[in-house]
């Protein structure tokens, strides 16, 4: 893949208090434009094939600038991980308390997270706990549905994706979002019904939709509204990975 490149006469793009010069990046793979904006930190990403012509597309990316901004003025302000930050966990909102004295692993006391151990490791330490709590929830919910489902699932991972709350391949492994963990526990259990559905379909067919109300026991309305509304938001607590 080619570098990154930045060119000084590439379009700028301004959304709420985010503006973004359009990154252009050439991909030997890429079959046809693609046109993206991360949720993490707002870089829009315009990816071509190695040979189409940059003019044209300039004109297509600056035809969807409504779209661009708009997903720019969705872009969380950056909050830390570190000791006074206040964080949602399972829908909860919990604040980082660091005690130097206190046992280096993160122990949660009511509306408290306590961080123990030298002030400089607190965000990493903190943030290494929420992916362990994210993985264990995750994948209990993933076992638990997918017996009721009657399928098989191969892996279960979290990572750090741009567009996706989760994934399923064909071969059963499963990959979500750690940020499903700051969100309330009925959108974390939506998405693993999402996934798990794929199992038993690898499309989004009415056969699919009904799969997962079945896996889920209720609408996963609820949850896919909280997520387009509140969503954006979970991009902007700690750092990417």
């Amino acid at each position: 893949m080619a570098p990154l490149r930045r060119m000084a006469d590439l379009p700028a793009f301004r959304g709420g208090e985010t503006e973004r010069v359009l990154t252009l990046v050439r991909h030997p793979r890429a079959r046809r434009m693609r046109l993206a904006v991360d949720p993490r930190d707002g870089t829009v990403r315009l990816t071509l094939p190695p040979r189409a012509a940059l003019a044209p597309a300039l004109d297509w990316v600056e035809e969807h600038r409504a779209w661009i901004e708009a997903r720019l003025a969705r872009v969380a302000p950056r909050t830390g991980f570190a000791p006074g930050a206040v964080l949602p966990f399972e829908g909860e909102l919990l604040t980082v308390v660091h005690d130097p004295a206190g046992p280096r692993s993160v122990q949660q006391e009511g509306e408290r997270l306590i961080v123990g151990g030298p002030a400089e490791h607190v965000e990493a330490r903190l943030a290494r706990w929420l992916k362990a709590q994210a993985l264990a929830r995750l994948e209990a919910a993933t076992r638990e549905i997918a017996a009721v489902a009657g399928v098989t699932v191969a892996r279960v991972a979290v990572g750090d994706p741009r567009t996706r709350w989760g994934s399923c391949s064909s071969d059963g492994d499963i990959r979500y979002s750690w940020r499903l963990i700051l969100a309330p526990p009925f959108v974390l259990r939506a998405t693993v019904a999402h996934e798990l559905a794929h199992r038993l379909h690898m499309d989004h067919s009415p056969a699919f939709h009904a799969a997962v109300s079945r896996l889920l026991g209720t609408s996963p309305g609820p949850a896919t509204r909280w997520l387009r509304a509140h969503g954006a938001a979970l991009y902007g607590f700690g750092g990417s990975s």
